[in-house]
């Protein structure tokens, strides 16, 4: 194998990761900003900056530099795929959730045109860069390369200083588009941000039950499901066949905090909107001692430490078809008659809409709405197949609830109540998006704008039903329904008053 000077190498480098992993962040660029000194001096930047990383790391670690340097283009050329095919952004939150996938959800994702483009033009030029026998020079010669592109970047900043408004109002999309700087740094700031999180929950003041009245109420968090395709709230498709029919359910307008499981499950479970890990629901009831129980298929929830947990494993003992949603409800009716406590939370965590293999989620007579893709991947070519397939997983949502509502009728001697909200919404091909993810600053209302019902046995509680209300409603909301008294209770986020 011919020898290559380090300045060449790492020159083509940088060429490859423009040409191939950078054509998002100057489409974006293009589409937002016609000046053509600012889009040519972007593009210079990126070359020069990515030489000069490339430079000082192969050139300071030699062989383990171009070893990182062929994972960060491994994993450059993945973000680029998910980039491109889902017309998102490597951001702090799709980081987040990509850190907190298991397998059998990412096992959809991986398909043959993501195959074909890791092994052409990810895993080959790998090679190739681990390889490569490379003459690294002199210090001389690194001070010049090193220097020189440092300095040209510098230039161009400076010339540009007067679009700093511009630069800093799109700085969240660009930096999400930057390859590989947009995974390098907000995988860093999460780190950082997970070793300063607390390592405990902060404990909210003490609480106590004002009567000894037998309670239990089921508080269901919805994954991916959007308000848009309820029929309940006008979609013009039957997808609330069942529920449609309940007396006495409330429909109400809500909106989530987040448009990613972690941040939008932790808004359902805290007492108010805050960056801090204080006590969550579900803790904070256990620890007033009434009996509570997560049952959970999904993942993303904040610490669950007293209650007790039940993953799909556990719940599955009996049942058909264990790998859908329906688990949740196995031993339901006998988990709440036979508590020995006067008030039961059961919260259920499902996965019932969860992208990108919609079709996945329900069994086979759910599908009402045909034909149906399997994978997001195929919704340019077959939209209304994605919506088909979405459509059926509300469907069997409608059902499960439906079905919960119905046990609970049978519960003797308590009041019931079942409380749903989604965790976020949905993109399904509006403006170009699909799924979810994108900050909620920017995101369209389809990934904000989520279904949420209550219903509640006779003479339970009267609910009130306002404009719209937010997932931090739910906290004071459940408090009211099991008749905690709390300093942390805020009756202007109570729907039962």
């Amino acid at each position: 194998m011919k020898e290559i000077k380090l300045t060449t190498f790492c020159a083509i480098l940088s060429i490859v990761n423009l040409v191939c992993f950078n054509i998002p962040f100057m489409v974006y660029a293009c589409r937002n900003n016609d000046n053509l000194f600012l889009l040519i001096s972007l593009a210079i930047v990126l070359l020069t900056l990515n030489f000069f990383v490339c430079y000082l790391v192969c050139f300071l670690l030699r062989r383990l530099g171009r070893i990182l340097t062929a994972i960060c283009h491994l994993i450059s050329t993945i973000a680029t795929y998910y980039v491109i095919s889902y017309n998102t952004m490597m951001d702090e939150s799709i980081l987040r959730s990509f850190f907190n996938t298991r397998m059998e959800e990412a096992a959809p994702f991986v398909t043959w045109s993501f195959a074909a483009c890791v092994i052409i033009l990810g895993i080959l030029p790998m090679i190739w860069i681990i390889g490569a026998k490379v003459n690294y020079g002199s210090w001389k010669r690194f001070g010049k390369a090193a220097g020189g592109s440092l300095a040209v970047s510098l230039l161009l900043v400076l010339c540009n200083a007067g679009q700093t408004l511009w630069i800093g109002s799109h700085d969240t999309e660009l930096g999400g588009l930057t390859m590989p700087w947009s995974y390098i740094v907000n995988t860093c700031r999460i780190a950082i941000q997970n070793r300063n999180a607390n390592a405990k929950e902060i404990p909210l003041p003490d609480a106590s039950f004002s009567n000894n009245e037998r309670r239990a109420v089921v508080l269901v968090i919805g994954e991916s499901a959007r308000k848009a395709n309820c029929s309940l709230y006008g979609y013009e498709r039957e997808t609330n066949p069942l529920l449609s029919k309940v007396e006495g359910l409330h429909v109400l307008n809500a909106k989530s905090c987040a448009t990613f499981t972690i941040a939008g499950v932790k808004s359902i479970l805290e007492y108010e909107d805050t960056d801090a890990l204080y006590e969550i629901l579900p803790n904070y009831l256990h620890r007033t001692g009434a009996k509570v129980q997560w049952r959970t298929v999904n993942w993303g929830e904040p610490p669950v430490h007293g209650p007790e947990y039940l993953k799909r494993a556990d719940l599955a003992q009996g049942v058909e078809e264990d790998r859908y949603d329906g688990v949740l409800l196995n031993g339901l009716r006998e988990t709440i008659e036979n508590s020995e406590e006067d008030k039961v939370l059961i919260i259920l965590h499902t996965n019932t809409s969860h992208g990108p293999a919609y079709c996945q989620r329900y069994p086979s007579q759910f599908e009402v709405y045909t034909p149906v893709c399997d994978n997001v991947e195929q919704a340019a070519k077959a939209p209304q197949e994605l919506i088909n397939a979405y459509d059926n997983s509300i469907i069997y949502t409608d059902f499960l609830l439906n079905e919960i509502i119905d046990t609970l009728k049978t519960v003797q001697d308590r009041s019931c109540a079942m409380f749903y909200i989604s965790d976020h919404g949905e993109s399904l091909g509006e403006n170009s998006l699909y799924m979810h993810g994108v900050p909620i600053k920017m995101a369209p209302r389809e990934q904000y704008e989520v279904p949420c019902f209550i219903w509640l046995s006779e003479g339970y509680r009267n609910v009130r039903e306002p404009d719209e209300i937010d997932q931090h409603w739910v906290f004071h909301s459940v408090l009211d329904l099991l008749d905690v008294e709390s300093p942390a209770y805020n009756p202007e986020k109570d729907l039962l008053r």
